[in-house]
């Protein structure tokens, strides 16, 4: 009985690691299949902050504390220092975890710059795909 209904739900384990990954934020084949269920799908920042870190830094950017704490990247200074923003979305850091393996170069480039331009935020040296690449060395 128990191989029976391993046998049944072996097949649907991609797809639950899939949605509690990220659910449609899911890179997907153009036929349907997951191309890599670990990688997320959006190439613009503000979708990136919007399906990825605002559970956690709010959508106003405001943070939040309850479970955990979660920092306010509205009006942040340490956002000042281009490489420290870098650093945290691919090592991730306490309660934030990494999402290096999430995202590529050009990706937690686009959120980062993102988020050091808006919430209040004016840093407008902008990070680069080549600078999130060393940053991973």
């Amino acid at each position: 009985m128990v191989m029976r209904m391993i046998a049944l739900v072996r097949p649907l384990v991609p797809i639950a690691i899939a949605l509690a990954v990220g659910g449609p934020a899911i890179a997907q084949s153009r036929d349907g299949a997951f191309a890599n269920p670990f990688h997320f799908m959006q190439r613009d920042g503000e979708a990136i902050y919007h399906s990825v870190c605002q559970g956690c830094h709010m959508p106003d950017g405001q943070g939040a504390v309850g479970a955990g704490t979660y920092p306010a990247l509205a009006r942040n200074p340490r956002l000042a220092a281009a490489g420290y923003p870098v650093l945290m979305v691919v090592n991730g850091q306490k309660a934030m975890p990494p999402f290096g393996g999430l995202l590529d170069d050009d990706q937690v480039a686009a959120v980062v710059n993102y988020v050091r331009t808006h919430f209040g935020n004016a840093y407008e040296d902008a990070v680069s795909a080549t600078d999130v690449s060393a940053a991973r060395r």
